[in-house]
C-alpha cells in the first residue's frame, strides 16, 4: 500500500533547505561586520523581491488590501520578528554556525508547548516518537557546544540566540493565528509583514546609529541580498503550508528547523567547525524523526 505524504510536507522540506542556505549566507554576511545595516539591507532585498513578484503576477492590489485592524495585527508580527532577528544576527556574529543553528532549531520545542496550550494540538504516537527524536538531536547539539568552550550560562551570544529563538516560537504560533484562525490571506500577511519589517528595522538602525555611532565597520558582501532573497522564498513556502487546513504548527516548525542539517554540512566545510562526527550523530536522529513525521502524515 503506497504511503501518502501530507500536502504540507514537500513545501516545508524545500522551505527548510532554503532556510539552511539562508543561515549560511547570514553567517557570512555578519561575520566581523556591522549587524544592523546587514539586517536592514538583507530584509530590504527580500521585501523588494516579494513586492516585485506580486506586481509581476498581478496580485499586488489584492494582497495589499486589508483592514486597519488586520494591518495592526501584522505590524505586531513585524515587531516580534524584528526583535527576534536582531538578537539572532548579533548572536550569529559571535557563535560557531554549527552551534548557533541547532540552538535556533530548538524553537519547535517552545512552539509545541504553545500549540498544545493555545490550539490543543496533540500528536499521534508515531508523530510523538518522531518529535522526541528531533528534540534529542537538538539537545545533543547543545551539549556539544560545551566541548567547544561555549558556556550556555555565561555566553552573551547564547543568551541572545535563546531570546531570539523564544521570540521566533511566539512568531510561529502567531502565524497560525493569522493564517489559520482569523484567515488573513497569506499573500497579504507576507506583503505587509515584509513592508512593515523594512520600516521597523530601518528606524531601529537609524536610532542605534544616532545614539551609538559606528562600533563596527560595515562591509558590503554579496551574501547580504542573498540572505534576504533566500528567506523570502523560504517564507513563501512556509506561509503556504501554514495556510492549509488542519495543520499542526508544532510539527511544521519541527520539520522546517531541520534546516540545521544544511547549515551543519556547509558550516563544517566553509567555516571549519569542530566535533563533526558527534554532531553528525545528532543530525541522524533529527533526520530519522523527520522521516517518521512524514510517514505519520
Amino acid at each position: 500500500m503506497p504511503v501518502s505524504i501530507p500536502a504540507w510536507f514537500l513545501p516545508i522540506v524545500v522551505s527548510a533547505i532554503g532556510l539552511g542556505f539562508y543561515d549560511i549566507c547570514k553567517k557570512h554576511a555578519v561575520r566581523e561586520n556591522s549587524v544592523m545595516p546587514v539586517l536592514f539591507l538583507a530584509t530590504l532585498s527580500g521585501s523588494l523581491l516579494f513586492v516585485a513578484g506580486t506586481l509581476l503576477f498581478g496580485n499586488f492590489s489584492g494582497a495589499i488590501t486589508c483592514s486597519l485592524h488586520q494591518w495592526g495585527l501584522l505590524l505586531v508580527k513585524s515587531l516580534i520578528v524584528a526583535a527576534s532577528w536582531t538578537c539572532v544576527y548579533y548572536a550569529m556574529r559571535e557563535l560557531p554556525i554549527s552551534i548557533a543553528a541547532p540552538i535556533r532549531a530548538s524553537a519547535p520545542l517552545w512552539t509545541f508547548i504553545g500549540s498544545l496550550i493555545l490550539f490543543g494540538e496533540v500528536p499521534t504516537v508515531l508523530q510523538g516518537i518522531g518529535m522526541l527524536l528531533i528534540f534529542i538531536g537538538y539537545y545533543f547539539f547543545s551539549v556539544l557546544g560545551k566541548l567547544e568552550g561555549i558556556s550556555f550560562r555565561g555566553n552573551r551570544g547564547v543568551h541572545l540566540i535563546l531570546l531570539g529563538t523564544l521570540l521566533g516560537a511566539v512568531s510561529a504560533l502567531y502565524d497560525k493565528y493569522l493564517l489559520n484562525v482569523i484567515r488573513i490571506p497569506r499573500d497579504t500577511v507576507q506583503l505587509w509583514f515584509s513592508i512593515d519589517l523594512v520600516v521597523v528595522l530601518g528606524l531601529a538602525w537609524l536610532i542605534r546609529r544616532t545614539a551609538f555611532g559606528h562600533r563596527h565597520r560595515f562591509v558590503w558582501r554579496w551574501t547580504i541580498p542573498a540572505t534576504g532573497i533566500l528567506l523570502i522564498l523560504a517564507d513563501f513556502l512556509y506561509f503556504y503550508a501554514v495556510s492549509l487546513p488542519e495543520i499542526h504548527i508544532s510539527i511544521l516548525s519541527l520539520v522546517r528547523r531541520c534546516s540545521c542539517i544544511v547549515t551543519f554540512v556547509f558550516g563544517v566545510y566553509w567555516f571549519h567547525d569542530a566535533n563533526v562526527k558527534r554532531k553528525a550523530l545528532a543530525l541522524l536522529l533529527i533526520l530519522l524523526g523527520v522521516f517518521l513525521l512524514a510517514l505519520a502524515g
